[in-house]
């Protein structure tokens, strides 16, 4: 449970035009589509990937450094990696066992096979967009183990498209897709509970000694509580 209390004492730190910016781009976030990127060699191709994951809403992305780990570009993400959940495996296994643990369906992007075209494509389910390598696509083990497959309908002799443009391509398409429907897709109100606080405390300078000011002064209030009903 988000410690309602601590968020009270945080938010206190913020102006009230940053705890409405906060408000408004949570009410726009969701979990009902996550991105997972396999093996992306240029890490800058991850970043943009990470910071269109921030513009359009998409709360979670999933880093597979099975062959290259790498850290994110801060240049290229932009501050994005700050505002998006970013969880790193060191297999693809892995992060596909996670994803279904969570009700994701398994989702394969790729122009090679009998894709269902993006505009097409069924909003209703969970689904784990994955993105692979810039020359070698998704790996196989992703390809047997995907649920679906997903493609960008193309009219040129181009088969592919750079990685971080496929995925901004996509997320757009089927975010306002998703924002059309009825379906239930923003977080929860523990969720953003969580994120309030996560992002109070990534906003305040020296945000250890202010948790740490506000722990002790929570710890000396039991103290004081505890001695009152003695």
């Amino acid at each position: 449970m988000a410690d309602t209390a601590l968020l009270q004492y945080l938010e206190g730190f913020l102006t009230e035009e940053r705890k409405q910016k906060f408000a408004e781009i949570l009410s726009g976030r969701t979990n009902h589509f996550t991105v997972a990127i396999e093996d992306v060699y240029q890490m800058h191709n991850t970043s943009a990937v990470i910071r269109s994951c921030d513009v359009f809403g998409i709360q979670k992305a999933h880093i597979i450094e099975e062959r290259f780990g790498h850290q994110l570009d801060k240049n290229i993400a932009m501050g994005a990696q700050k505002w998006v959940d970013v969880h790193r495996y060191a297999s693809t296994q892995n992060c596909i066992k996670e994803l279904r643990e969570k009700g994701y369906r398994i989702i394969a992007t790729t122009p090679h096979n009998d894709s269902c075209f993006v505009d097409d494509f069924d909003v209703s389910e969970k689904s784990a967009l994955f993105f692979g390598t810039e020359k070698e696509g998704l790996s196989e083990e992703v390809m047997a183990e995907a649920d679906g497959y997903l493609k960008i309908p193309m009219a040129g002799f181009t088969e592919s498209l750079n990685i971080s443009v496929s995925a901004a391509i996509i997320l757009h398409t089927l975010t306002e897709k998703l924002r059309r429907s009825d379906i239930s897709w923003q977080l929860t109100e523990e969720e953003v509970l969580e994120k309030r606080i996560d992002w109070a405390k990534k906003s305040i300078r020296s945000s250890e000694d202010v948790l740490k000011r506000y722990y002790s002064g929570y710890s000396e209030f039991k103290t004081r509580g505890n001695d009152k009903d003695r």
